[in-house]
């Protein structure tokens, strides 16, 4: 069987589509590299693209893309919703297939000093790879985001991984990690204050005292005047998609406000969707094999 890994890069351009072309091109054109998914949003002014292949050429691909991602975006002129420090925000691997996490963090270090050499980029490596347990927080890194950053990477414990020890003029910082498949999961509420968004994020986010593997903020959608709880779920696993959809919901009721839709960015693993569908419909004895395309795939 073929060995396969996944890569999840979040690059900082989700309005000029042709900018966001000219990005995810070499993962078209590279052999071995398949393009699964790419999503861009305007409000979060960001872009998260999915791609799977052979190792090697997956790394050649995103290093190639990086590379336009600096030459197309200029953070000193960047504003959305999501936070940022980087063009190329953060680049994940994730072993898919015959390949195993301890490979994939040496993919993804081999990636971030390859990154660093070639554009002069400052990296960080993050969840498995990261070389300090304060850094394998993604959100840790990132605090301050790129205006802040330069005084961030005045602190002796806050030295690059690899690259220069000063932000990329233009590009910023990058995080460069391997983890296990995420879940982008958002929700979105009838209202426009964002400060709800905020205050139910803040119940149901791991580092507030909420969900076990869940990430979250409040994000304003302000072309359809109205807000989401944005969230990344690490392990989908030990925390359901139900669980946090549901504590939302009960959070959102005491200041009067409805769930009016979820969404999910780019790719989810199919066991994290039939878990909530087993949950909503009260499935009994509903196992995966049930499935027509699982079974069409042994």
């Amino acid at each position: 069987m073929a060995v396969l890994v996944e890569c999840v890069p979040n690059f900082s351009e989700g309005s000029n589509l042709e900018k966001v072309a000219k990005i995810i091109a070499p993962f078209n054109s590279t052999q071995g590299v398949k393009l699964l998914d790419y999503s861009s949003d305007r409000d979060h002014n960001r872009t998260v693209v999915t791609v799977m292949g052979e190792p090697k050429s997956v790394k050649n691909a995103m290093i190639e893309a990086a590379g336009i991602a600096l030459q197309e975006i200029d953070l000193r002129c960047h504003q959305g919703e999501h936070p940022r420090m980087g063009a190329v925000d953060v680049v994940p691997f994730i072993p898919i297939q015959n390949y195993t996490m301890e490979e994939a963090v040496v993919l993804a270090r081999e990636t971030a000093q390859d990154l660093a050499s070639r554009y002069d980029l400052p990296i960080f490596l993050y969840e498995k790879a990261a070389t300090q347990p304060a850094r394998e927080n993604l959100a840790n890194i990132r605090k301050g985001e790129f205006e802040g950053m330069s005084e961030k990477l005045l602190l002796p414990e806050w030295k690059p991984d690899f690259g220069p020890d000063s932000i990329h003029p233009s590009a910023g910082v990058t995080a460069v990690g391997a983890r296990m498949p995420l879940v982008a999961f958002n929700i979105n509420l009838n209202t426009n204050n964002l400060e709800i968004a905020h205050q139910i994020a803040r119940c149901i986010r791991h580092i507030s005292g909420g969900l076990r593997y869940c990430k979250a903020m409040g994000v304003e959608l302000k072309e359809r005047n109205i807000v989401q709880v944005s969230i990344n779920m690490t392990d989908y696993t030990k925390t359901a998609l139900y669980r946090v959809f549901e504590m939302v919901r009960f959070e959102a009721r005491r200041y009067g406000v409805e769930i009016v839709g979820s969404e999910i960015i780019g790719l989810a693993p199919m066991a994290a969707l039939v878990d909530a569908a087993v949950y909503y419909m009260r499935l009994e004895d509903f196992k995966m094999e049930q499935i027509i395309e699982q079974r069409m795939l042994e």
